[in-house]
């Protein structure tokens, strides 16, 4: 049973005006960073965001525990500096980031510029065990067709600079500015891999291989696979049912390539429009069925992904409760249904974070 971990990214906001608050260094600096727990707690790119880093699980029940554990530690974190956090992707109104003075990030800002000026994104990015590096290249050839049913899934921010984007995942249209970011080609073996990720570097871009940021990757640090297509969700409940769906992919992809079964042949370019569409509408339309390649309902082509990872799900006990929680968030719809509806009731902006705030530490 291989272990998998989950970092969250989680946007800071003033405790009273719920707008953006740049403090998250701060708060991370009065917690401390590390916690008993094993959770990690740490900054990212901009001030408006906090990083939890949760220890890795075997279940998807302690998964869930340890989401919401970490929810409430970054939570205490914030208040210390009269913040909150929110698992909101993107902010809904209007903001203006502040760059967290590392001198990494300063480079990065200088490079990329009015990329890094609006990039307050937060994404949920999910570690799977994994056994060797050519392992871990066979598992990201095989993974990589379904990954837009999981952008579909997490779907969460449909609001950017204060108006309603059209899309259910507007946060991974704005990632993917990003000159690395997106699907991968099939690399075929690891050495393929290092070389297109040497090709890459040689380009003096990307300034370091932190910055290839592939839907799924090769970690560098953990003996892992990243997964790095996922908005944050709002419920803790959907964040660990993704999660334990990626975990399952992870090890039928192992298992296929063991048994000689060779990764689909999809090029990246298909791919870009697969995400799009799932991005677009997430689960509320049609996604594309990575069987067939053409477009089907999103209740179909979930179904056909539970079908070819249940082996695995029935192996590990977890097939019944998955099956349901899927179906849960089928009916009542991912965070970015909840978020219209919120907007709704009176068309104000503020209303949207106040809903997301409730959700997201009251499943805590």
């Amino acid at each position: 049973m291989r272990t998998y971990g989950v970092e969250e990214e989680l946007l800071v906001v003033d405790a009273v005006t719920l707008t953006p608050l740049p403090a998250g260094d701060q708060a991370v600096t009065l917690s401390g960073g590390n916690a008993a727990s094993g959770h990690h707690i740490t900054t990212e790119f901009q001030r408006e965001r906090i990083e939890i880093a949760c220890p890795p699980q075997l279940t998807l029940e302690d998964q869930l525990e340890t989401i919401r554990a970490g929810r409430v530690l970054a939570e205490a974190a914030a208040n210390q500096v009269g913040a909150r956090v929110v698992a909101l992707p993107t902010a809904p109104g209007r903001v203006t980031p502040h760059l967290v003075p590392d001198l990494r990030f300063i480079k990065i800002s200088k490079q990329f510029g009015f990329t890094v000026k609006e990039q307050l994104t937060c994404g949920y990015h999910v570690h799977v065990l994994v056994y060797s590096r050519e392992e871990a290249v066979a598992v990201l050839d095989r993974i990589r067709v379904w990954l837009p049913v999981m952008v579909a899934l997490s779907a969460n921010s449909p609001f950017w600079q204060g108006v309603d984007t059209n899309f259910a995942s507007y946060r991974y249209q704005a990632w993917n500015r990003w000159p690395t970011a997106g699907p991968t080609d099939v690399f075929g073996s690891a050495d393929a891999y290092d070389l297109h990720q040497k090709a890459l570097l040689d380009t003096g871009v990307p300034l370091d291989t932190g910055m290839l940021y592939f839907d799924a990757r090769v970690c560098e640090h953990h003996p892992t696979i990243e997964v790095r297509v996922a908005d944050v969700c709002l419920e803790a409940e959907h964040a660990a049912v993704i999660a334990t769906l990626i975990r399952a992919l992870v090890e039928t992809a192992a298992r296929d390539w063991a048994t000689g079964n060779p990764a689909p042949d999809v090029p990246a370019s298909i791919l870009e429009i697969w995400s799009w569409q799932a991005s677009r509408y997430g689960i509320d339309a049609q996604l594309i069925d990575p069987e067939t390649g053409a477009p089907a309902p999103a209740r179909s082509v979930l179904d056909r992904l539970l079908n070819h990872i249940r082996p695995v799900l029935a192996e590990y006990g977890e097939q019944e409760t998955v099956e349901a929680m899927v179906s849960d968030i089928l009916r009542d719809g991912t965070g970015a249904r909840r978020q219209r509806a919120a907007y709704a009731m009176r068309n104000e902006l503020i209303d949207v974070t106040a809903t997301a705030l409730d959700i997201t530490h009251r499943s805590a």
